[in-house]
């Protein structure tokens, strides 16, 4: 990541621009500026040789102003405050967007989990909860899994909190193993988002006009992998899919399930190794900028930037990560007629069933896939449609139609609260 790339930067340009277009004034929005709370924890790790090694931790709470903090944790060796910091407001804001009772938080952990071994990476996960469980819990902050987490990390942080409290707590996180409280199709529930989002538009784009959608796909990881499923699945035909081993390419179409056989059972899950006929290898660079009608980045945040934005050839870009697409690049892609489905409602999913998740264990309840899967798809739609409504009221663009429902939401519930 760029030393002079600021993610956070770039979310307050938006968040200003759209109060400026909706006439609200600054006082109203700017406590909308700043997070609430910032924590920074050292975690100390007896590594598997018997050294110590202490990595540095993040959790940042952006806004409680709609309800409990609710966010993310990721291991990465690139993670900073600033990126944490943009990645909780971006999750007020997508609550906000789906009209969740949620407030935005997420937490980091500066490591590459890569050069950890499973009983490391699960006495970092016990060390990192307990220096940010004053400050979590089921009614005040609830996290999820994220980059370089999973259902397992969740259910380390649930028994550890547990284990704190002296009870167990299965509403302290969500994305959880379903056998201690986590949602029929949570680990789905992003990914599905991004197939909803994308079908949305291209069905309001009337982008198909009876030929094959061609889609390529940046990142094959939980969100990533589960889109080019459920995409492929549609109907549609994949044409690039890549992580961080490399990428492929095939204007016929790539073989999905044969690629996901492929991660599900690879040593390393990652698509080193994998060949089929008609594919040809492509790097990171070449997948943002091929032939292909929609693209989306499931992988990290600074991907399309003013470096590449005027040589993406897809006329639909559906983010499925958090902060893929710089200001600058957008509004290159704007400038060019690329249409835009912004991460706080694209890949807004996986918040959505995380809802669903605690809701159901605060009320000791557990639904079916199906109960969750119809209302993801309603409330996604639902979402879909108030953005649009609010892009075409304003004339403006689907990233600044879905800041402006969410922070006419925000300043609405501040004014009713009276908070300064």
């Amino acid at each position: 990541m760029a030393t002079t790339y600021n993610p956070y930067d770039d979310m307050i340009a938006v968040l200003d621009t759209a109060a400026g277009m909706l006439n609200i004034e600054e006082k109203e929005y700017c406590t909308f500026r700043a997070p609430e709370r910032e924590l920074k924890v050292s975690v100390p790790v007896q590594m598997d040789d018997g050294s110590v090694r202490v990595f540095e931790g993040y959790r940042v709470q952006h806004s409680s102003i709609r309800g409990p903090f609710k966010g993310g944790i990721r291991f990465h060796h690139e993670v900073d405050m600033d990126e944490v910091k943009a990645l909780s407001a971006w999750m007020t804001l997508k609550c906000a967007v789906v009209n969740i009772p949620y407030g935005g938080g997420k937490g980091a952990v500066k490591v590459d989990p890569s050069e950890l071994s499973q009983a490391e990476i699960e006495r970092l996960t016990r060390g990192y909860t307990k220096m940010i469980s004053p400050i979590i819990g089921p009614e005040q902050d609830i996290p999820a899994p994220d980059v370089n987490t999973n259902a397992q990390v969740m259910g380390w942080i649930m028994d550890t909190y547990s284990t704190l409290k002296g009870y167990s707590a299965p509403g302290v996180v969500t994305g959880k193993p379903i056998e201690i409280g986590g949602a029929l199709g949570r680990r789905e529930a992003t990914g599905r988002g991004v197939m909803i989002a994308t079908n949305e538009a291209i069905q309001r784009m009337n982008l198909n006009n009876g030929a094959d959608i061609r889609i390529a796909i940046q990142g094959m990881g939980n969100v990533g992998s589960i889109a080019a499923q459920l995409l492929h699945e549609s109907g549609h035909k994949i044409v690039a899919v890549n992580d961080v081993t490399g990428g492929l390419y095939n204007p016929a179409g790539l073989d999905i399930p044969s690629i996901l056989a492929h991660l599900a059972t690879s040593p390393t899950h990652a698509l080193a190794g994998y060949t089929e006929p008609g594919a040809s290898s492509i790097t990171n660079a070449e997948l943002l900028t091929c032939e292909c009608d929609v693209l989306a980045p499931c992988a990290l945040q600074n991907q399309i930037t003013e470096a590449n934005a005027k040589d993406v050839k897809a006329k639909l870009v559906v983010e499925g990560a958090n902060g893929p697409t710089t200001v600058e690049a957008d509004k290159i892609l704007t400038e060019r007629g690329v249409t835009v489905i912004p991460d706080i409602l694209a890949n807004a999913g996986g918040v959505v069933v995380s809802y669903f998740e605690w809701v159901q264990n605060l009320q000791h309840l557990r639904w079916d896939e199906e109960k969750t899967n119809e209302s993801l798809n309603k409330i996604m739609l639902q979402s879909f449609h108030e953005v649009d409504e609010a892009r075409k009221q304003h004339n403006t663009t689907f990233r600044m139609g879905a800041y402006m429902v969410a922070l006419e939401r925000l300043v609405k519930v501040k004014r009713i609260r009276g908070l300064a």
